[in-house]
């Protein structure tokens, strides 16, 4: 197998290349956190202290920096004191693989700390509501929008440079406007999502409209199809491929907003849960929600990606994603 067979221009991978370039994907970043992790000549900037010796600040398992550790290594030897021991160590920010993995596990089944708190389950279902909601409300509106901007000049020409200004405005900026209005709780979250998403998608949308054959259009009017027919019968199923494509990506989008949002008024969801481990320096926990995050959006993206391939099999993107 030669390496020019990998790199052909222009030129569609086998089955069997573009799965093992997709798991490849995911293990490269993985070996070198491993490497990071458990190699100890790689980084490892602190020392995890096994035995504190005479050191009477160092405790079990504390983490210190080397030069630290080597001082007071230093200054108990020529007190002839107990030397402290320790072995090489990563900052508490970056855990090792399974201890991700274990904070994954133990997650799920541990109840919340407080009283009135949240199970794990519990939060993550409801910034999956929360994404769903806003992305729905966000569609309602830009994608018939989108349409119409593509397909006439006329309202491209009304509501598009309005729309290329507003998308320029972060869509945090609003959360206070949001909160007083909507109150504290879901609502301002969902206000949040929805600027972040809305402006985008209806340029993108009408982007993919104007890019329609235009052949197919005029085909159509010379049949002497009506203007709304042929929006309902040419314009709208010719588009429809590349729209659902376009709804994947922006649904990753709203994703992305997701955690900014849930910080204003309440903490809520999966936020709420990242930002109480982050406060008690439980990285493991915090590594494994946003892990989760990812887990949930790629699983939603791929079964998307299968469920287009079902809807448009005529369209060869869809098919060979």
């Amino acid at each position: 197998m030669s390496i020019s067979s990998w790199f052909a221009l222009r030129r569609e991978l086998s089955p069997s290349k573009r799965k093992l370039l997709g798991l490849s994907a995911f293990i490269w970043p993985f070996l070198l956190w491993c490497i990071f992790s458990y190699v100890p000549f790689v980084w490892h900037p602190m020392v995890a202290v096994s035995k504190p010796g005479d050191v009477d600040y160092f405790q079990v398992d504390m983490l210190v920096d080397k030069a630290v550790f080597k001082d007071e290594t230093a200054n108990m030897k020529a007190a002839g004191k107990a030397l402290p021991e320790g072995s090489p160590a990563n900052p508490i920010y970056l855990p090792a693989p399974h201890q991700v993995a274990k904070a994954l596990y133990t997650a799920f089944i541990t109840p919340p700390a407080q009283s009135d708190g949240k199970w794990l389950h519990e939060s993550l279902w409801q910034s999956i509501k929360l994404i769903f909601w806003s992305f729905v409300i966000s569609s309602v509106i830009g994608v018939p929008l989108g349409i119409l901007c593509g397909s006439y000049s006329a309202i491209s020409r009304l509501f598009e440079p309005f729309i290329e200004f507003f998308r320029y405005l972060p869509a945090p900026a609003f959360g206070a406007l949001a909160v007083a209005i909507l109150g504290i709780y879901d609502g301002p979250k969902m206000a949040v999502i929805v600027i972040g998403t809305l402006f985008q998608q209806i340029l993108i949308i009408a982007n993919t409209a104007r890019k329609l054959d235009y052949s197919l259009l005029e085909a159509a009017l010379t049949l002497g199809t009506s203007k709304f027919k042929t929006l309902m019968h040419v314009i709208i199923p010719g588009i429809l491929p590349d729209l659902y494509r376009d709804q994947r990506v922006l649904l990753g989008w709203a994703w992305t907003y997701l955690i900014v949002a849930e910080l204003i008024g309440t903490s809520s969801g999966i936020t709420w849960f990242i930002t109480q481990q982050a406060r008690y320096q439980h990285f493991d926990n915090v590594y494994a929600a946003i892990f989760i995050i990812g887990f949930i959006g790629l699983a939603t993206d791929l079964f998307l990606a299968w469920f287009g391939k079902r809807l448009f099999p005529w369209d060869k993107p869809s098919n060979k994603e």
